[in-house]
């Protein structure tokens, strides 16, 4: 009976904690739909009413235009240098490995806040134009020690005896990586470009402090919210929570561990 109550307990307690994470991204979803003039109980009618006023929003376009420019270019840069690193550690002792995860770590300790004020600086400092490239940049400081630990963690378990054998066939290196690693990893490549695009395109923070004024999705969002809050937030935050949700799960998909 005492074991019996736990059990319960637990799952109570399980259930609580799914509904505390997952109620208010239901509502904003629910609210986007909303025939009413505001996001609140109870909900008039259904209707597409704030989908359509998002989407006659010009700076709506341009957020996305934005967004896509950066997300794609973080996505490919991070994914072309995150694998080269990855494939470069696996040379190295496992003490040396460790140690470069390590440093490629150290931004994420830092709070998003310090890390975006720090960044605004050495841009300022060094002259260089803040826009959609320093947005980019600060971007790729955040997102490539996630690329690289993904990457890294499914080369580990690579059998390295296959590329010796290609190379024994006659096969350069380069030949041996088109051939045989690549085919092997690439859906740990294209789940980790996923993750880095959906982490990208979520970012707020950094975004608004490196990119003067360079509107991108999360940007707009805060902006709507501090001058008129509508329905059409909910709206547009339901496109991010779609984004960064669908990348994350098939990214979580493809980067599952096999054995």
């Amino acid at each position: 009976m005492e074991t019996a109550s736990r059990s319960f307990i637990w799952q109570l307690t399980g259930l609580v904690f799914v509904i505390f994470m997952t109620a208010p991204l239901v509502l904003v979803v629910l609210f986007s739909f909303t025939g009413g003039d505001i996001a609140a109980f109870p909900i008039p009618s259904l209707s597409l009413r704030w989908w359509r006023a998002l989407f006659a929003k010009p700076e709506f376009f341009d957020a996305l235009r934005n967004s896509t420019i950066i997300g794609l270019s973080v996505s490919a840069i991070s994914t072309i240098v995150g694998t080269v690193t990855a494939l470069g550690m696996l040379k190295l002792s496992e003490r040396t490995a460790a140690l470069v995860t390590f440093l490629l770590g150290l931004p994420l300790l830092l709070p998003a806040l310090v890390l975006a004020v720090s960044l605004l600086s050495f841009f300022i400092g060094i002259g260089l134009k803040l826009g959609l490239l320093t947005v980019i940049l600060s971007h790729l400081l955040f997102i490539l020690p996630f690329v690289v630990m993904i990457i890294f963690s499914r080369l580990r378990t690579f059998d390295l005896s296959i590329i010796e054998s290609a190379r024994d066939l006659g096969a350069s290196p380069a030949r041996a990586f088109w051939t045989v690693t690549l085919p092997i990893i690439a859906p740990t490549l294209i789940g980790a470009a996923l993750i880095a695009l959906a982490l990208s395109i979520d970012d707020l923070i950094i975004t608004f402090f490196t990119g003067s004024g360079a509107a991108t999705l999360p940007t707009l969002v805060w902006s709507m919210i501090r001058t008129n809050l509508t329905p059409a937030t909910n709206a547009l935050g339901t496109l991010l929570l779609a984004a960064t949700l669908g990348g994350t799960l098939i990214a979580m998909r493809l980067t599952k561990f096999r054995g």
